[in-house]
């Protein structure tokens, strides 16, 4: 295999349009520190911290999908038989070598997030990363085990992400950075479930017993439909009681315009819910990604505004 398309078949692996959420997360829950009462006074050093802790968000999400490939290897000869192990371009020892190069960039990158001498962000990572540990390799594989397995991909991606972006900033031991977190988590632990729709076959032959295949199609999307709206109901409650501190106002328009969208998701979802198991990627998917970024992108207008 020549250079480039090594390279190719790592950057393949690493599955690049995954990483972009969990940076972008790092940076907006920064923001929303930096804008959190007491605001911080701006600084370019201010921008450092986050800048290292997206790029170690994105290691660490690379290192999880990589694990999670090498466990899902036999899942994804049904499911994704393009991917790199699955086709051929990549060995098992070579998948390895990166998911662990990877887990250990993370690790470094988080115990340098250290303002003030706090390695909050080292702690929060590598809870993080066991986490997802659990997710992919037995004995415990909770991708295997229903709601434990969207719990396990909820709090490291949803819950302890923004707290990790926030420790770039200030200390975590508040409220608000785990009701951030929190609003995340719970649309996590329901969207989730939106990519193993398409995968049902594979996942079935895998001994994965995901919401789909536990409880059918149809019922499956009435169950995760919610976390398309509670967790964005949160917002303007939190502005009530003072848990959240940014501009009041854009709070306010955030919250009402995420409830809007998930509610036209779920409608999506909802009228033809066997579309979900036909279609390889649901156009849901796509929205809960989409959803993701707005979310993230209006705290942070809403903190720094």
């Amino acid at each position: 295999m020549s250079p480039s398309a090594r390279v190719r078949t790592l950057v393949d692996f690493a599955r690049p349009f995954t990483l972009i959420a969990p940076a972008l997360g790092v940076i907006s829950a920064s923001a929303t520190a930096v804008g959190a009462a007491p605001r911080e006074p701006w600084s370019w050093q201010l921008l450092v911290a986050p800048v290292v802790g997206a790029l170690m968000a994105a290691m660490l999400n690379a290192a999880s999908n990589g694990l999670n490939q090498i466990y899902d290897l036999e899942i994804d000869r049904i499911n994704k038989p393009t991917r790199p192990l699955p086709s051929g371009r990549m060995t098992i020892r070579d998948a390895w070598v990166f998911t662990i190069v990877s887990f250990a960039v993370a690790f470094v990158m988080a115990w340098y997030v250290a303002p003030g001498g706090r390695h909050e962000c080292f702690w929060i990572v590598l809870a993080a990363g066991l986490i997802t540990t659990i997710y992919s390799v037995p004995p415990f594989r909770t991708k295997r085990l229903g709601i434990w397995a969207n719990v396990t991909i909820a709090v490291p991606r949803g819950v302890l992400l923004k707290v990790a972006g926030w420790s770039a900033v200030k200390t975590v031991m508040g409220a608000e950075p785990w009701y951030l977190g929190a609003i995340f988590g719970l649309f996590l632990l329901g969207a989730t479930t939106t990519k193993d729709f398409a995968d049902m076959e594979g996942d079935r032959l895998g001994g994965c017993r995901t919401l789909p295949i536990q409880f059918g199609v149809t019922r499956a999307a009435w169950m995760i439909s919610p976390s398309f709206v509670l967790p964005f109901l949160m917002i303007p409650i939190g502005v009530w009681t003072g848990v959240l501190t940014g501009n009041a106002w854009l709070l306010h328009g955030l919250g009402g315009l995420m409830t809007a969208y998930g509610l036209y998701v779920c409608y999506l979802m909802l009228r033809r819910p066997d579309e979900l198991a036909v279609e390889e990627n649901h156009v849901s998917w796509a929205h809960m990604y989409r959803m993701m970024f707005a979310a993230q992108i209006g705290f942070a207008a809403a903190y720094l505004l």
